[in-house]
């Protein structure tokens, strides 16, 4: 797998898991999200939480620097694959950039077209990525 794959195989994924950094240590989460080739996106919705104030929200404003993963698990361990993106996250509650993230995750997610996510949303931009892969280099 080089770099384009990787970055092909964590756009096409459906859910992955989003890291920050709390005062308390990391924090992990599951996200639905999308990938627009350098930034990645995703936004508080409507599903069930005890509380909108969510911690991975408050991490972010203290410490920008996250982690995303997706990864893909197959009985057939040679098909085994995960890419994780480093990047600096932000928070965008409003504009024109909230309207984009919000089109970019309708684009993918059907759920949302008829619920759009009320936010806020985070926006990734990507910098290192690193990935590994079980099956053998194409030739």
């Amino acid at each position: 797998m080089d770099r384009a794959e990787a970055l092909r195989r964590i756009g096409d994924e459906r859910v992955a898991r989003l890291a920050t950094i709390g005062s308390d240590g990391p924090h992990l989460v599951p996200v639905v999200f999308a990938f627009d080739g350098g930034r990645v996106v995703t936004a508080v919705d409507q599903k069930p939480k005890r509380t909108r104030d969510l911690q991975r929200l408050k991490n972010i404003v203290a410490d920008p620097r996250v982690s995303l993963l997706a990864d893909r698990y197959d009985d057939d361990w040679s098909r085994l694959w995960w890419v994780r993106v480093d990047g600096t996250a932000r928070i965008v509650r409003t504009g024109a950039e909230f309207v984009e993230v919000l089109a970019l995750l309708a684009d993918k997610y059907q759920q949302y077209r008829s619920d759009p996510p009320r936010g806020p949303a985070i926006v990734i931009e990507v910098g290192r990525v690193a990935w590994w892969s079980a099956e053998p280099p194409r030739v």
